[in-house]
């Protein structure tokens, strides 16, 4: 089952660019996760494509309505550090872009 989420996910991969960040996708869960130097910064599984980012802009998106709270399961708990991002969004490459990087520096800290 996380096989096509996988997939998919190393598809997002390649058209991605991060400098000074090493890019991989790991099987997680009944998904997939990005890492970013080794630091877990997205997942994409049957809850959709989620991303890691600080506080005030996960608000802001889900304020905008470009993405919502996330849990990995229906009934599970809130992922607190997490947004799950609107199909509309993932669509848009550079909005897309511009979170990812967001998610990517949040995740190594001022280094990159």
């Amino acid at each position: 089952m996380a096989e096509p989420y996988y997939s998919q996910l190393r598809q997002i991969l390649e058209s991605l660019h991060i400098p000074k960040a090493t890019l991989e996708c790991k099987h997680f869960f009944s998904g997939a996760a990005l890492y970013a130097n080794g630091n877990i910064c997205a997942s994409l599984g049957p809850a959709g494509f989620a991303v890691k980012l600080p506080e005030e802009k996960r608000l802001d998106l889900i304020r905008e309505e470009k993405g919502s709270e996330f849990r990995y399961f229906a009934s599970g708990p809130v992922k607190r550090d997490y947004v799950l991002l609107k199909e509309s969004v993932i669509q848009d490459d550079q909005a897309f872009q511009e979170i990812f990087s967001q998610s990517v520096e949040f995740v190594l800290g001022p280094m990159v």
